[in-house]
């Protein structure tokens, strides 16, 4: 008889998964705050946001061998209330330089927990026995949502953003261990998930490609959406986290109906429309420039990126010769460093040229992912 699979297992990850993305949405819409209250420029403010990529790429060393030694359960907890911890200090840097090293000690935090939440994540479906994976990051996408929206709301009723985190901490604290507790302890696929960029293995360097490319497109638009809608589009503070919101809807809308899509149209197809259309889409709103057709851009271009990270680690899984774990960690590394990376390239080009020039990157990235979609193949 077939053991039961671990549906408590599976809601706790679930769980994990919307908090870590509601943090980091309700961030977002204090960034044009931010900005302003420190004196930075776009250029000055993508430098300091390269502070994530720096401090997770650190963390990612250290968090394979945590994995490996003491499990996903244990390093999920550890990370889970080292993440609430640090984020209210966000709201008290003083200056560049100090939110620079907060935003690399964060950043840290947020890869770590995301790769050990994404270790259980595959534990928890192999437990299953069948493809699950897409449904934890649909609750990603939809615990952003709820993250933007609160980060609206506090906007809006006058919370700053210390305020704002340190309800957030006392939450996270209170929830830690009853959240936890019924993830698998036994993770004894762990060792096989070590990270690594897959550099070996053609195929699986192809898919990693993929992932960095449409992740850089989704870190890009969650840190300067915000500040488009707002210093180029002159919308107010209160409704300039939107341009998020709208992104983030449609890219849980796409993951909820992604498995359907690929069983009936194929991988390759699926991510190469909805990439080329939500690319395209983007591309013209960014043109016209109005308010209503630039949320619709944001929109088409979250359901257009939305089926890429569950698509590329099933296709990696299917198509390496090495264990699937190490597979998907390898894709997983290349794409949070492409969503880490997104956010300081696109400050950069914005101070070098323009910030809607600089967020034109972004269908040229889907150019290129439609353009390698055929490279995806379905999970055997």
């Amino acid at each position: 008889m077939l053991a039961a699979p671990p549906k408590a297992a599976r809601v706790s990850t679930i769980l994990v998964f919307a908090i870590h993305a509601a943090v980091f949405g309700a961030w977002t819409p204090h960034i044009p705050a931010v900005k302003d209250h420190l004196g930075l420029n776009d250029g000055t403010l993508g430098l300091v946001l390269l502070g994530a990529p720096v401090g997770s790429v650190i963390a990612m060393l250290v968090t394979g061998r945590a994995i490996a030694k003491w499990g996903s359960k244990r390093v999920v907890l550890a990370t889970f209330l080292a993440f609430a911890l640090v984020t209210p200090a966000l709201g008290v840097a003083p200056t560049a330089p100090w939110l620079f090293a907060i935003i690399v000690v964060w950043g840290g935090f947020i890869g770590s927990l995301d790769v050990a939440m994404n270790t259980q994540a595959i534990s928890v479906e192999s437990a299953y026995g069948r493809p699950i994976l897409s449904s934890f990051h649909a609750w990603w996408s939809l615990g952003a949502f709820a993250g933007v929206g609160l980060g609206a709301l506090a906007i809006t009723f006058g919370v700053g953003l210390r305020d704002q985190m340190i309800a957030f901490t006392l939450a996270l604290l209170l929830v830690a261990w009853p959240l936890i507790r019924p993830m698998l302890g036994d993770d004894q696929a762990a060792e096989e998930h070590k990270l690594g960029l897959p550099w070996r293995d053609k195929r699986v360097l192809v898919l990693a490609v993929i992932m960095f490319a449409g992740l850089i497109a989704e870190g890009a638009v969650g840190d300067w959406a915000a500040v488009y809608l707002r210093d180029t589009l002159d919308v107010p503070a209160e409704r300039a986290g939107l341009g998020y919101g709208v992104f983030a809807v449609a890219m849980f809308l796409g993951r909820v109906g992604g498995d359907g899509w690929v069983a009936k149209f194929g991988p390759a197809r699926v991510v190469g429309v909805l990439a080329a259309v939500g690319g395209l889409t983007f591309g013209v709103a960014l043109l016209v420039g109005q308010f209503w057709l630039v949320l619709v851009g944001f929109a088409v271009f979250g359901l257009g990126i939305a089926c890429i990270v569950p698509v590329v680690f099933s296709s990696a899984a299917a198509q390496s010769d090495a264990h699937a774990g190490q597979a998907i960690a390898g894709v997983a590394t290349a794409g949070w460093a492409g969503f880490l990376l997104g956010p300081p390239l696109i400050g950069l080009l914005s101070h070098a040229t323009s910030l809607p020039l600089a967020l034109g990157v972004l269908p040229l990235c889907c150019l290129g992912i439609a353009l390698a979609a055929g490279s995806l193949r379905p999970a055997v």
